[in-house]
């Protein structure tokens, strides 16, 4: 049962004339389990704002909360679901923060910059619900109702985090300070220097009459994969539709979702990372399926222009086990194979990296130390 509730409450100045003056009545409510592992120290609704837009309200949130670890363990990361409306689109929407390290006792910030659409209020009830979907605990286990599948994302970006300060603490030891060095301002021309392409994931099937042809991805192998994979996908200017992937389990454990990662090649050869196909399955070991999506990947440059499609690879990016496990690729896969020069670095590797620019390589290195 939900019983520890927090109501709190925001007027919203007038802005702009366009903008609605809420009342005191208008509220956030936050709302926690009783034996939830963390609670709320203080919220600052900041700069939120509700702004009509025909029959519905826009509901700008800038919020920023403070939240304690009340429980015994420490917290990797917290997702939370922030909800203006269940059912219509834009509506609702998550904030998840990973690579957290709070032990008991401590607090933590979580800022929320979100965008929510409902319709025009006509009651006194809260406009915005702040709900736990999820912690994920330094041991891996987990807490929460896991309604956005938190628990998996989590999990995964805690794994990709350890693997990657374990091949930097490795690199610094190994090679020293100077290439710790070296290695995080790559991270950072790596970021400038991606190909600015803007990608859109659309359901259902394709409206583009352009004329398609059938293009077979090329899978990159990974020595420890537990998944064997195949497929194709109907290609034309600037997007990819429909993909068919043959799935073979050849492991011994039981997989019930696993997701794919999209490369695509342009006629200049230059390789674009477009995302992840996901799907979930129930996949026994030794076991194959075939998996098709009525969905489409669509690639334009910042002019406008669709990027051309020469050719697909794809790699498989996690698969989460029966169990609830998750299997990553391994470090060494990433730095020998081609994805290097495709994949953007780490969440990880980034927060190091801005950590660097900040404040410097030592406090960089007393991070490292810590795990």
């Amino acid at each position: 049962m939900f019983s520890k509730l927090v109501f709190l409450s925001f007027a919203v100045a007038s802005v702009t004339l366009a903008q609605l003056r809420l009342d005191s009545r208008s509220s956030m409510n936050i709302s926690l389990p009783e034996d939830a592992p963390i609670a709320v120290v203080a919220a600052d609704w900041g700069g939120s704002s509700a702004t009509p837009r025909g029959s519905a309200m826009l509901l700008d949130l800038r919020t920023s909360l403070t939240l304690r670890n009340v429980g015994a363990k420490r917290i990797r990361g917290v997702t939370l679901l922030v909800q203006a409306q269940e059912v219509a689109p834009g509506g609702k929407a998550s904030v998840s923060v990973p690579s957290l390290d709070v032990g008991p006792g401590e607090a933590f910030p979580i800022k929320l910059d979100l965008r929510l659409l409902r319709p025009q209020p006509n009651t006194d009830g809260p406009l915005v619900e702040i709900t736990l979907d999820g912690v994920l605990f330094d041991d891996l286990s987990f807490y929460g109702a896991n309604r956005l599948n938190s628990r998996r994302s989590m999990t995964q970006w805690e794994l990709e985090a350890r693997r990657d300060r374990r091949y930097l603490k490795q690199l610094y030891e190994t090679a020293g300070a100077e290439t710790l060095q070296q290695h995080l301002k790559d991270v950072q021309a790596r970021l400038s220097e991606r190909m600015k392409v803007d990608v859109q994931v659309a359901r259902g099937r394709t409206t583009n009459q352009e004329p398609r042809r059938s293009l077979s991805f090329a899978f990159l192998q990974m020595a420890d994969e537990p998944v064997r994979a195949s497929g194709s996908a109907l290609v034309a200017p600037g997007e990819a539709h429909a993909p068919q992937l043959v799935l073979e389990n050849i492991s011994n454990r039981p997989i019930r979702y696993l997701e794919v990662g999209w490369i695509f090649a342009n006629d200049q050869g230059e390789e674009i990372y477009a995302g992840t196909l996901p799907a979930e399955v129930n996949l026994g070991p030794r076991e194959s399926t075939r998996v098709r999506q009525e969905a489409s990947l669509k690639l334009t440059q910042r002019n406008g222009k669709p990027v051309s499609i020469a050719g697909l690879s794809a790699f498989l990016s996690h698969v989460e086990f029966a169990d609830g496990t998750v299997w990553i690729p391994q470090r060494a896969v990433l730095e020998e194979s081609r994805l290097r020069k495709v994949l953007n670095p780490s969440p990880e590797e980034q927060r190091l990296a801005e950590l660097y620019r900040r404040k410097g390589l030592q406090a960089v290195i007393d991070e490292l130390r810590k795990f």
